[in-house]
């Protein structure tokens, strides 16, 4: 195990642990190596402390703690963020993991979360309501982490991004000084949050807009390999004037060995979209006729099922602990050379979880300006990630290569910058591209809420140039 050298002593650490209700976790704690871990395996970090908030107490002196002893402070919700960001070296990580709690109110129709809760309990307990919120697409995911960074899953064309269904947020800023942030309160602070990731302060409970949302009718359609460039072709006309009540990404995949799918196609690499209808379950068979007879599917998956059901459909497949490895960007349009580019890679996928996903935007999402929120791609037609994932790290350099090579590939053909969610650690020209025309604002508005860069494990706006900003 690493060996680290802290400003701290067992005395201070007392302190702390009588100032807050939740857990403290040292590097010599029983539990350390199990509370550090992160849902990357490839990420490997040792904090000098993890402090496991109850509440926006805790989060309070934690932070007093880390200012007071110079420790660098990583924010961590569901630990999902694929460049590990929800920890650091040798530093204090506040894990939200216990601040989990959610509350519906069914008449105004609002979802009341705490920053540590998963979307997996965010849809247990919006689904007794028939209400949803948009989110993403993996259950296990941080409410936190995906708000923050703007939230593109399922039911972006209907209902917008997850920020556009956020009315405010209770943040701790880098002062210790609890705010509430909304439309009337802390606007530029509430207009920052919504795309600007972590960078301005420790989210401690959202409330969102509840859809309604119960039942949906959904899943997969395959194709082979062989007629991806004409199902690319065919998909890329299809989502743009379908109705707004349906959303589906597409995919490159090979289909794992087991049910539903069926024997035949078990380990065969294949494209497919999957598909998500919320609108009335009695025009569901005139909305998928086009999708069902379009180039004789291999697999037609749909049918009807909870919401929560599509939410967690991925979940098995991955599970924490895998190694990943991410590269994404934002996309307009699909060239036939970018497509012929993406076939090329696809067919190289190294191993059974290896993906690339193209989440369409539109819609909803679209309607809202370009600078109503820092969330800056209104414009794109999809978000594309590519990942690479394995559970051995024998193969981590391999998913690796494939990632970053598929990714070079297609890099040209994008709108130059990618959503931050799905971003690794790759520099500070790459986080300027992320949020284009509203960066220069963002600088500002951390220079008002976080002069220090107290809040810099992130996908950061930094310090220096905060320093000249406003």
């Amino acid at each position: 195990m690493t060996v680290l050298q802290h400003s701290f002593t067992a005395a201070d650490l007392g302190l702390l642990g009588a100032s807050v209700r939740g857990e403290v976790i040292a590097s010599n704690s029983a539990n350390y190596d199990q509370a550090r871990a992160v849902y990357n395996a490839m990420i490997d970090k040792h904090p000098a402390l993890i402090v496991r908030c109850t509440d926006v107490a805790d989060v309070q002196a934690a932070l007093k703690f880390a200012a007071g002893h110079d420790l660098r402070v990583a924010i961590r919700g569901g630990g999902h963020n694929g460049a590990g960001l929800g920890s650091v070296e040798g530093g204090l990580v506040i894990d939200l993991g216990p601040m989990h709690g959610v509350r519906v109110d069914p008449q105004a129709r609002t979802v009341r979360v705490e920053g540590g809760a998963t979307w997996g309990q965010v849809d247990h307990a919006t689904h007794a309501f028939g209400l949803a919120v948009p989110s993403g697409i993996i259950s296990t995911t941080g409410v936190g982490g995906l708000t923050l960074g703007g939230g593109l899953g399922h039911l972006t064309r209907k209902y917008g991004l997850t920020i556009d269904n956020l009315l405010e947020a209770d943040v701790v800023l880098a002062s210790g000084e609890l705010v509430t942030a909304s439309e009337e309160d802390h606007s530029d602070l509430f207009w920052a949050i919504r795309g600007g990731g972590g960078n301005f302060g420790v989210v401690t409970s959202f409330l969102f807009r509840g859809q309604p949302v119960r039942t949906v009718v959904g899943g997969p359609t395959l194709w082979t390999l062989d007629q991806a460039p004409e199902v690319m072709r065919w998909y890329q006309a299809f989502i743009r004037h379908a109705p707004e009540e349906l959303s589906g990404f597409f995919a490159f995949l090979t289909v794992p060995p087991a049910p539903p799918f069926p024997e035949s196609l078990h380990l065969q690499k294949m494209c497919g979209v999957v598909w998500c209808y919320t609108g009335p379950q009695d025009r569901a068979e005139e909305v998928f006729a086009p999708i069902r007879e379009f180039a004789s599917p291999a697999l037609y998956g749909i049918h009807k099922m909870p919401f929560p059901g599509l939410q967690g459909a991925f979940d098995g497949l991955y599970p924490p602990g895998h190694q990943w490895y991410w590269r994404a960007d934002f996309v307009k349009e699909l060239s036939d050379d970018a497509i012929a580019a993406h076939i090329q890679h696809a067919a190289a996928m190294p191993t059974m979880q290896c993906t690339m996903h193209l989440y369409p935007l539109g819609g909803a999402a679209g309607r809202v300006g370009q600078e109503e929120t820092a969330w800056s791609y209104r414009d794109a037609t999809w978000g594309e990630v590519i990942v690479g994932v394995d559970p051995d790290p024998a193969n981590a350099q391999r998913i690796r290569n494939w990632c970053v090579d598929y990714w070079e590939a297609l890099h040209p053909y994008s709108m130059g910058g990618a959503y931050v969610n799905m971003m690794m650690d790759e520099g500070q020209e790459r986080v300027q591209a992320a949020y284009r025309g509203n960066y220069a604002r963002l600088q500002r508005i951390k220079a008002r809420y976080d002069p220090h860069n107290v809040f810099s494990v992130n996908q950061n706006i930094r310090a220096e140039e905060v320093a000249g900003a406003g």
